[in-house]
């Protein structure tokens, strides 16, 4: 078998593979992360309150300490929701 044979899970070619597009929300510099900025603290969240991780806001290893930082302390205030993902066990 080829390489460009290769099949994955779901016998699709490797090549063919789908990619899913990452929202870069943080590759502009002028962007400042503070806990008081909801509208960007809502676009880093997923609705059950979970910080998206670096591969899909583009911020560096900085910007993400700062991040996990602003949310919490919206989080602490009640400025966010802690999360609620509408699950019941």
């Amino acid at each position: 078998m080829r390489k460009s044979e290769k099949k994955d899970r779901k016998g699709r070619d490797k090549k063919e593979r789908i990619r899913r597009p990452r929202a870069k929300v943080l590759t502009s510099a002028d962007i400042r992360i503070d806990y008081k900025n909801l509208e960007l603290l809502h676009k880093l969240t997923t609705p059950s309150g979970r910080i998206l991780s670096q591969r899909f806001t583009g911020a560096t290893s900085r910007q993400q300490r700062e991040l996990t930082q602003a949310v919490k302390r919206a989080k602490y205030l009640s400025l966010l929701s802690v999360g609620n993902s509408g699950k019941r066990f």
